[in-house]
């Protein structure tokens, strides 16, 4: 493989294009069962028919673990968002949109968003008791089979110069609740300091969906308990913050 450029470069993987491929290049200190569990995961979401790039391949780049997939030339929504300001809110619409559809798939051989959830709490280093309450309060949400992403924000979706958007970054998800995943969605809006944004955002799941505000809002303190697990001290700062939060107006 010869790469021509770094797209990107985030914790633990760098992402290089090769022409008319993407590789995404694991550092060493990644496992192995991640990387391939990441490209089955987008292997089994192609099969749905959404618009997301193929898996070409999984293989070794200088030693190091890579899936090989589509390179999706064009722009992120985020970008889209940064350059016309004035067309926020028309992204927003099919930023949604895109959540919806996606949430209209269903792919039953994904791990489920509830077990998921349950490990990541139970790893978190919060008192027994409050995990307790997280624990409880999750089991009683209700059991949906849902394609969900886990981390559905705007630099996750490519639009290309022809206007087709792609969704990018299958590593996290699974089939569950999408009140859960528009929660988590809501959150990442916060922690990119968009806060506007993030009521826009939820307003408009909420109105498209069908689906009560409070309903979503409950799932936020299971949400972001289970994400502290991760991230810098800031991003958890932030995280505690919601994880005692009851009761919403």
């Amino acid at each position: 493989m010869k790469s021509d450029k770094i797209i990107a470069v985030r914790n633990n993987k760098t992402i290089y294009r090769d022409n008319d491929r993407c590789l995404k290049v694991f550092d060493l200190s990644y496992s192995k069962s991640d990387v391939l569990n990441e490209a089955l995961n987008q292997a089994r979401v192609e099969e749905t028919g959404l618009n997301i790039p193929r898996v070409l391949e999984v293989s070794k780049y200088e030693g190091k673990w890579t899936i090989v997939s589509d390179y999706i030339s064009g722009k992120t929504l985020a970008q889209l968002m940064q350059e016309n300001p004035d067309q926020k809110d028309q992204y927003l619409n099919l930023f949604t949109d895109l959540q919806l559809e996606m949430h209209s798939k269903t792919c039953p051989l994904l791990n489920k968003l509830k077990d998921k959830m349950n490990r990541k709490i139970s790893m978190t280093d919060l008192n027994a008791t409050v995990r307790y309450d997280l624990h409880t309060r999750l089991d009683a949400m209700p059991k949906h089979n849902k394609l969900c992403h886990g981390d559905f924000n705007p630099s996750n979706i490519i639009i290309t110069d022809d206007g087709r958007p792609y969704i990018l970054d299958w590593s996290h998800a699974t089939q569950g609740n999408a009140s859960a995943d528009a929660a988590r969605t809501y959150l990442l809006f916060w922690l990119s300091g968009d806060i506007a944004g993030a009521h826009k955002y939820l307003k408009l799941f909420c109105e498209k969906s069908g689906t009560q505000m409070h309903y979503v809002q409950k799932w936020m303190p299971i949400v972001a308990a289970s994400q502290t697990v991760k991230g810098n001290e800031k991003e958890r700062e932030f995280l505690n913050s919601w994880i005692n939060v009851v009761d919403y107006e």
